[in-house]
């Protein structure tokens, strides 16, 4: 449709289809629950590590299980940092190409905005971390501040945002899934200190296997629960720890197999049924939400809050004022003002049913930087035990009043509107 002086200016967020509304929906309903279960984890962590049964849990965490000779002796905090979170990461690929393949980033139109959002909300928290902490011991550290917890934001969404657009429910999903695409980049270069070839090389044979597998028999593995477990799983565990053994951190390994599952259904005899993509996310969103995330919370969030890791102490240590500012300020600056300059520029208009409040609410939602930055801040101040519980309780802190401050802002949107 075009007016006298020309094409009718596009609207942000587009609005979406019945079909695509009804998968965010079904996407939103289990974030919701894996996000209370992460709170959760992360709440009953913190109560242990400052109780009596401090010691045991500190025993627990850092008891090594696994075959040395295949660098598999892992404590088992990082069999959850290394291990389940592969399982999640393997969802975020699944996610990941279903948006490319035939979502909301097919299309460059529909992905302008929420890709220029995210990269917006990367860049401006890392400038103001590496801002605050130039030439200081924790310059490295400036990735921490740069991710988004779509599951704990979700869980503050479905609480409070019952009411807003499910076009700017979209956005957010869409700007979670490109930054969880950017902190993949980010661990795979960054955090990889010595890339060691031949695993990664034997890492392409079991890969490659799983999908060829996956594609020519995606109706077999869509109707077959169990072959997938006794195909694919095996392949899968292979790859990883292949993966592992390279060098690089072994989450990438579930991105790659989640890029390796077909999107779209081949067979004709149902061309109406979802693809492989999107049956492996429905099976396996529950493991990953009910159980992995959270058991790496448990074990990653558990912080001692006497001594060097106090909260007054962590406040005054520049690593932590970094990642506070970086999740506070940086990530609604960053998202809110490449939106609005993206939309200035490009000549875009607001949706009818979207108020900049709502914009900026939701900016202000992406700064719960927790699953991920704890991740990354693990991978930083691994051999620094005294900066690790500074940046923890910084991502905690930062963390609850991101969902706060957030809530706040959107339960006064549903009021006046």
């Amino acid at each position: 449709m075009s007016t006298a002086d020309g094409p009718e200016p596009q609207s942000f967020p587009p609005s979406s289809s019945t079909r695509e509304t009804l998968r965010i929906a079904e996407i939103l309903r289990k974030e919701t629950v894996g996000g209370f279960l992460l709170v959760g984890a992360a709440v009953v962590a913190l109560i242990v590590a400052n109780s009596p049964l401090a010691d045991a849990y500190e025993k627990i965490r850092g008891t090594v299980v696994g075959y040395a000779p295949w660098h598999l002796d892992l404590s088992m905090e990082h069999w959850a940092a290394d291990g389940l979170l592969a399982i999640f990461f393997f969802l975020v690929g699944l996610e990941l190409k279903r948006e490319i393949v035939d979502g909301e980033l097919r299309s460059p139109r529909t992905a302008l905005v929420p890709v220029i959002a995210a990269i917006g909300g990367v860049i401006v928290p890392a400038l103001i971390y590496f801002a605050i902490n130039r030439g200081g011991p924790g310059a490295h550290g400036w990735a921490i501040p740069t991710a988004t917890d779509i599951a704990f934001a979700v869980a503050v969404l479905a609480v409070v945002g019952s009411r807003l657009p499910s076009s700017l429910r979209l956005f957010l999903l869409t700007l979670a899934v490109v930054d969880d695409l950017i902190a993949i980049v980010i661990i795979a270069v960054v955090y990889t200190d010595k890339l060691d070839l031949p695993p990664l090389l034997f890492a392409l044979i079991p890969l490659a296997a799983f999908a060829f597998a996956a594609h020519r028999y995606a109706d077999w593995f869509a109707e077959n629960q169990r072959a997938a477990w006794l195909v694919l799983l095996p392949l899968g565990v292979l790859t990883w720890g292949f993966v592992h053994a390279s060098g690089i951190h072994s989450t990438i390994a579930g991105v790659l197999l989640g890029f390796a599952v077909p999107v779209l259904r081949g067979s004709a005899n149902h061309p109406d049924d979802d693809g492989l993509a999107a049956q492996f996310e429905h099976r396996f969103r529950p493991l990953s939400a009910g159980f992995a995330v959270p058991v790496f919370a448990f074990f990653s969030a558990g912080v001692s809050l006497g001594g060097s890791g106090s909260p007054a102490g962590a406040l005054t240590d520049p690593i932590a004022v970094g990642i506070m500012a970086g999740l506070l300020l940086g990530k609604p600056i960053g998202i809110f003002g490449t939106t609005w300059l993206t939309l200035r520029l490009s000549k875009t208009k607001l949706g009818s049913d979207v108020r900049w409040i709502d914009v900026f609410g939701v900016s202000v939602l992406a700064g719960i930087g927790f699953t991920v930055s704890l991740l990354v801040a693990e991978l930083t101040f691994d051999a620094d035990p005294a900066s690790l519980d500074h940046a923890k309780i910084a991502i905690l802190l930062a963390s609850t009043t991101a969902a706060v401050l957030a809530g706040v802002l959107l339960a006064l949107r549903n009021r006046r509107h």
